[in-house]
């Protein structure tokens, strides 16, 4: 196990975020948000602001920055503040005020006087659920609705009515903000036409590409740098609003300025996870095999309808082998900020719904959870003749059913003293992708190597990663490679999300360094070599050839050059079309009822995965924790509490729940290895979201074998186990 590389100057705060850059002559801005969820901007008196202390800019969408709506290949469109004057949620940033110091900025932005006119607004999923739209095809192109019928049944309905045993309800999650450590915030510099921003973000690449598109740029001319990224789970993917005007009012006021939202703002300025309602229906023979599976989900979206939460199709499409199964996927436009990728986006507010379902069909069969998962385990998805490249779920749950002691489970749970106790489980899944990527690597004449590509480490130990990755393709130690990335300078990465990064930058490397050695052994045998005319091979770090070695520091020495480099690129390419591909897991819960007040706690943890082949054990452990956490907080205590006139009554960190540690038990995390070359030559499968995956249900599942209550929301609360 390897320590994180970036862990020492974490720690003692010497790592330099994208805030903490200052510069002589920096200014400050102070984003001014909404106070409607819908309507027009008649007016904004910026007189008081204008005039106030040490402000040197305020900027409007009467007089607005220059920017304009970027488009990117890969996230199409991205929203940009100061445009319009049209409000579609409560919190919209509005206004830009850009003073001398922060605290003048901010005290003058609560002078800017907004005049409004008021429309409708809708910011209740539940109240919306009449007026829902048909979702979007999801992102690998598939319809909103799919079916998979068995030869002679005519539709899903005549499935389910043919089942011997149907369960049939309806499960919602709830609005969930991301809670990055890290604000939003940007630090804008131009120095000779050239924009350099220094901006937490999930790919600095894609960053460039986003703020050259807003400022109409050449991309070449600017440079996002994001050595250190403090949180993402999916809410640094775009462009932030920081970012987009800090680079138009430096280009405008010709000098450096920093902006930051508060942790207030960031619960609307940004992007959060969707509330969504799932409708389940499962027939299943009396020996649990699955006859039919219906799976309906509807989420809240932003009135641009930008985002939906694939709830159906990340989980009941793929999980369990059926004959016939329907899913649908509808939308519901709000009112409410907008919503994005958050970890496990589908999946996980997907698993709490399918996994709850199953926990309650083993109760209406009388089964063993774990058996009914097992009897129904999938060889492909669905309706796929792509069969999973490698899959030991079973494997997974027999491990953890003999660590957790799930041979002692009883039906009814049991009583420690005064409080009630209770097992659940959950199966995790989540697939298994790569994005296109391209990586350096330099062979240098001191002995060492620079592993380089523009990605991000939102704290998944990428960082770390390229250090082992680049070694092992070397044949060196990891001490002799210096890692970089988060600077769009460096190769692109592309985005560090979706579980990808491993396999992704991990491909590239072993391209790059096989790139490298040849091009090292080609000068070696070249004219004026110490190798010339031999046949020569690599091995350990060093040339051999005619009885001899040296190593590749000593050789580029010999001819006189500092360094040799390679760039290799890796994408997805026609394995997609001869297997399907994902991460497995089981979780395991115990969680004590309070016999009298009520209170839920989670007592024990475990989760086994079957992830591909794991590069560095302590930091994919510690991915799988933050996950699993993650299901607990989501189960237990987050939810965005969103006002009829669309405030959020919880936007900030005394109002929205987050576990602490005394929420958290000892967390088992357990690894069962098969290298999966079938997806990429690393052999590594993702780890960062499939954490979370299945543990709100494992969690809700508990709660009903303690108390006998069927909680199908979350978070679920203490009023919801008070004897009715």
């Amino acid at each position: 196990m390897v320590s994180r590389l970036d862990g020492p100057l974490k720690v003692t705060g010497r790592a330099e975020y994208g805030a903490d850059h200052n510069f002589p002559g920096m200014a400050y801005g102070y984003i001014v948000l909404s106070t409607i969820a819908h309507g027009e901007i008649e007016a904004m008196d910026v007189t008081a602001a204008k005039s106030a202390p040490g402000v040197i800019g305020v900027y409007s969408p009467f007089d607005p920055l220059e920017l304009r709506t970027p488009s990117t290949p890969i996230f199409g469109e991205t929203w940009v503040p100061l445009q319009d004057r049209e409000v579609t949620y409560y919190g919209q940033p509005i206004g830009f005020v850009v003073a001398e110091t922060f605290e003048q900025a901010r005290d003058a932005a609560m002078l800017v006087a907004v005049t409004y006119q008021p429309r409708p607004a809708l910011t209740s999923l539940e109240d919306g659920l009449a007026s829902a739209e048909d979702a979007p095809p999801a992102f690998d192109g598939s319809p909103q609705s799919h079916t998979v019928l068995a030869d002679g049944v005519e539709s899903i309905e005549d499935a389910l009515a043919a089942s011997p045993v149907v369960v049939e309800a309806t499960y919602t999650t709830a609005t969930q903000n991301h809670a990055a450590m890290e604000p939003h915030s940007a630090v804008a510099v131009w120095n000779s036409g050239v924009l350099t921003v220094y901006s937490g973000n999930q790919g600095s690449d894609l960053q460039a590409a986003e703020v050259a598109g807003a400022l109409d740029m050449d991309p070449s001319s600017v440079h996002a740098v994001n050595p250190f990224v403090g949180g993402a789970f999916g809410g640094k993917g775009r462009t932030s609003s920081p970012a987009f005007l800090a680079a138009a009012a430096a280009r405008a006021l010709d000098r450096p300025i920093k902006a930051a939202l508060t942790r207030e703002q960031v619960f609307t300025a940004t992007a959060g996870r969707a509330a969504t309602v799932q409708t389940i229906a499962l027939g299943a023979d009396t020996d649990g095999t699955l006859i039919a599976v219906r799976h309906d989900s509807w989420c809240s979206t932003a009135a641009d309808r930008s985002f939906v939460e694939p709830t159906s199709h990340g989980t009941s499409r793929e999980w369990y082998a059926t004959p016939n199964l329907a899913i649908s996927q509808k939308m519901v436009p709000l009112n409410i900020p907008p919503t994005t990728f958050m970890r496990a986006p589908g999946e996980a507010p997907g698993s709490f719904a399918l996994e709850s379902a199953i926990d309650e069909l083993a109760v209406a069969l009388n089964m063993d959870p774990i058996e009914l998962r097992l009897r129904n385990d999938s060889a492909a998805p669905p309706g796929k003749d792509l069969q999973w490249s490698s899959k030991h779920l079973d494997e997974c749950f027999r491990i953890g059913a003999a660590r957790f002691g799930w041979a002692n489970r009883t039906p009814h749970g049991h009583t420690d003293g005064d409080w009630l106790v209770g097992l659940g489980t959950a199966t995790a899944m989540f697939p298994a992708l790569r994005f296109p990527a391209s990586v350096e690597v330099r062979l240098q004449a001191d002995d060492t190597a620079v592993v380089a590509t523009s990605g991000a480490d939102p704290g998944t130990g990428l960082l770390t990663v390229l250090s082992l990755v680049g070694a092992e393709s070397l044949d060196i130690s990891p001490d002799r490679i210096t890692p970089r990335l988060g600077d769009s300078a460096l190769p692109p990465g592309g985005m560090s999300g979706g579980s990808t990064a491993t396999a992704s930058a991990g491909s590239a490397i072993m391209i790059a360094a096989t790139k490298v050695i040849d091009d090292l052994l080609a000068v070696a045998a070249s004219p004026g070599s110490p190798f010339e005319g031999m046949e020569v091979s690599y091995s350990d770090g060093r040339v051999l050839g005619g009885g001899r070695a040296m190593t590749f520091g000593e050789l580029l020495q010999a001819v006189g050059r500092p360094s040799i480099s390679a760039t290799g690129s890796s994408a997805p390419g026609e394995e997609l079309t001869k297997h399907s591909f994902s991460s497995f897991g089981a979780q395991f819960c115990e969680v004590r009822v309070h016999k009298w007040t009520r209170e839920a706690r989670v007592s024990r943890m475990l989760g086994v995965f079957d992830a591909g082949r794991i590069i560095n054990d302590k930091t994919a452990r510690s991915q799988i924790m933050g996950g699993m956490i993650w299901g607990v907080s989501a189960a237990l205590h987050e939810g965005m509490e969103i006002e009829a006139n669309g405030r959020l009554a919880n936007g900030d960190f005394a109002g929205y729940l987050l576990p602490v540690n005394a929420d958290i038990p000892e967390v088992d995390v357990h690894f069962v290895q098969y290298p999966d070359t079938l997806h990429n030559a690393v052999g590594a499968k993702g780890v960062g979201e499939i954490g979370t995956v299945g543990m709100a249900a494992a969690v809700a599942n508990a709660i009903y074998n303690a108390t006998g209550v069927r909680v199908r929301h979350i978070p679920i609360v203490i009023e919801d186990l008070l004897e009715q």
